[in-house]
């Protein structure tokens, strides 16, 4: 399957660079995946097209500020490191721009004291395959307050905009800090209208995956089947997966809200097959494409994504490509927002 079969033209003017004032205010394309039909709604909508017994399925993810920019103090060159995982201690695997000037042994330098010494100092202590270095970091203090004051958003690179209020690309419900991107189908929501849902008697379940490099690396194959997903770390409580089993026993729709989310469920699923889903954590880099057999999801909550992109991939393994492909074009003929501020998708 060549990747080429999963592009588009978009004009830029539609990629939405600033978020809604509501977050529950931007509209919603609902996509049948049985018959492929197309019906255009507003996001509060949403609210009619579920059924008590459904669980809808978040990723409570919460978004580090993990862009830090710095210098080299030897040259005084200006670096960037954004902050992808923790691996131990204070010993981080990140993207660093240049990436190919810092080697390892290079020093950085992030923020000043108030006497020219730096909050934060790097050393990079590997370099790796894919562009990524690992960098371990020296200060005095708690290192995540001298990450929320020296940290910027990661914000995609197509958003232009600068982002006036972090808490906009953060979900309401964001609880466990440790993602290098949002996940952004779970911006549409605020609490209120979770309330809603709930009194309708719709299930709200929570899954966590911290959002990590595969986000921001490119497809670099012509095959679909010869891409490698970068490994994300997941988890799914006990909690959850009695409610996912409660759900199923009684006919309900699993409902991911974000492709995040679809991909935990699926990860979880995998761990379990023919068995009873249980709680599980761990490292996933589970690719779907056409092709994919979905275990868990029964629909899917998301925004819409970029050409040739895993995650356009993903969607249509769950509505086919021919189904995406046709509602893209209708979204774009509509002009509908795109990416990560953009408007939402229900694909049931």
């Amino acid at each position: 399957m060549n990747v080429n079969e999963f592009d588009f033209e978009l004009p830029e003017r539609l990629i939405a660079q600033t978020p809604l004032a509501d977050r529950t205010g931007s509209r919603l394309l609902s996509l049948n995946r049985h018959t492929g039909d197309v019906a255009h709604h507003r996001f509060i909508e949403l609210e009619n097209m579920l059924k008590p017994g459904d669980t809808l399925v978040l990723n409570d993810t919460r978004v580090l500020p993990a862009r830090l920019l710095g210098i080299k103090p030897d040259t005084g060159a200006k670096v960037e490191l954004l902050l992808l995982k923790q691996l131990g201690g204070d010993r981080w695997e990140t993207l660093a721009k240049p990436g190919k000037r810092l080697k390892t042994g290079a020093e950085l330098a992030f923020g000043d004291d108030g006497s020219g010494n730096p909050l934060l100092r790097a050393t990079v202590v590997a370099e790796g395959e894919m562009g990524e270095r690992v960098v371990e970091f020296q200060y005095n203090g708690i290192f995540q307050q001298l990450l929320d004051r020296l940290g910027e958003m990661p914000l995609p690179p197509y958003i232009k905009e600068r982002l006036e209020d972090r808490e906009r690309y953060q979900t309401v419900y964001a609880k466990h800090e440790g993602s290098a991107a949002a996940p952004t189908a779970g911006l549409h929501f605020t609490q209120s209208f979770l309330g809603q849902l709930r009194d309708k008697g719709v299930d709200i379940a929570y899954v966590t995956l911290h959002v990590g490099l595969g986000t921001f690396r490119p497809m670099s194959v012509e095959l679909v089947e010869e891409h490698a997903m970068h490994s994300e770390y997941y988890e799914l409580n006990e909690q959850t997966a009695a409610l996912l089993r409660s759900t199923r026993e009684r006919g309900g729709r699993i409902i991911a809200v974000g492709t995040t989310s679809a991909r935990t469920l699926e990860t979880a699923a995998g761990q379990f097959p023919g068995g009873e889903l249980k709680a599980c954590s761990g490292w996933t880099n589970i690719f779907i494409f056409p092709g994919y057999t979905f275990k868990l999801v029964d629909a899917l909550l998301t925004n819409f994504h970029l050409p040739k992109s895993t995650l356009v991939m993903l969607v249509s393994a769950l509505a086919g490509r021919e189904a995406i492909m046709n509602a893209y074009r209708e979204a774009i003929e509509r002009e509908y927002r795109f990416f990560s501020f953009g408007d939402a998708m229900f694909i049931y």
